[in-house]
């Protein structure tokens, strides 16, 4: 390990960053360096320039991944180098708010249905029920389902914080019926090594391939993710009348503006807006003129 590796590496941990946020750091300034073949501290703006070109142009990253990249970036040369580059050095790419996808409680039904197993069954279910993210699913451990209290405690979520979400009878019923048959020991859903069940948490990515097989076999034509399931168990609980501050604590959102997009994603809601339209005085559309023609003044 260099000295430079060694160094970021106890500042990001100084800083009390997750292992995940550290790993993705430390691989992008590994790649930075690599692609110039030269050691990081001996880069400047113009290579960070044209890496970020790189990045977006000819890998075709996507803009959150290239975001993740610059915020690697300027935590080595801002707190490591100690260079004083201004935001402009390093410009965040501009970040396109698309609205996601979701699925219909039809679709979802139908994709749980569609699982190959009871081990898929119950991942999915607990994906919908609960709108975890993937990452988070795959940590759960049994000791963090409270059947008494009928609560499942996500521990240290994005931004490393715990939070309750509610745990529903019908989930309850096929995660006991999946625990006589698997019999988990510290992890709920648990990993393989070299193909055998180990009690060892489960891959982010055996997760994703759970909900795309699930899709396929249903037939759903939408790209299906365990994400979409967040989305789509936020815009639910909307429809059906929870408000916007608890759906935020459910999902684990350090700000409510990040849970308003479900706002536009719920048809309740979309549906009680009555459009300005509405309070016009208008005559009939059966007086209106049939030709296209304009007429003579």
């Amino acid at each position: 390990m260099t000295r430079l590796r060694q160094q970021m590496l106890e500042e990001l941990q100084r800083r009390n960053y997750s292992p995940g946020t550290i790993a993705t750091y430390l691989r992008t300034i590994e790649d930075f360096a690599r692609h110039f073949g030269k050691p990081p501290d001996r880069l400047g703006p113009e290579q960070i320039r044209r890496y970020q070109v790189h990045l977006l142009r000819e890998r075709k990253l996507a803009v959150t991944t290239v975001r993740l990249s610059v915020a690697a970036l300027r935590f080595f040369f801002g707190k490591i180098l100690r260079r004083g580059y201004t935001p402009e050095h390093l410009p965040y790419p501009k970040h396109r708010q698309r609205l996601p996808n979701v699925l219909s409680q039809t679709e979802v039904a139908r994709l749980i249905e569609a699982a190959s197993n009871l081990y898929h069954r119950a991942l999915l279910m607990v994906l919908y029920s609960t709108g975890m993210r993937r990452a988070e699913v795959a940590r759960l451990r049994v000791a963090d389902l409270d059947s008494e209290r009928m609560l499942i405690r996500i521990r240290q979520g994005k931004g490393g914080r715990d939070r309750d979400v509610p745990l529903s009878p019908a989930l309850l019923e096929t995660l006991r019926e999946y625990w006589r048959w698997m019999k988990p020991r510290t992890y709920l859903f648990p990993g393989t090594v070299n193909n055998w069940r180990a009690d060892k948490p489960l891959t982010p990515k055996v997760v994703w391939i759970a909900c795309r097989e699930a899709a396929q076999r249903a037939g759903i034509d939408k790209k299906v993710s365990p994400h979409i399931l967040r989305h789509s168990y936020a815009t639910h609980l909307l429809e059906a009348g929870a408000d916007l501050r608890t759906i935020q604590v459910l999902l684990g959102h350090s700000n409510l503006s990040h849970t308003t997009v479900y706002l536009h994603l719920s048809q309740r809601h979309l549906r009680a807006v009555a459009s300005p339209i509405e309070g016009l005085s208008l005559s009939s559309p059966e007086q209106s003129q049939r030709s296209r023609k304009l007429r003579k003044p």
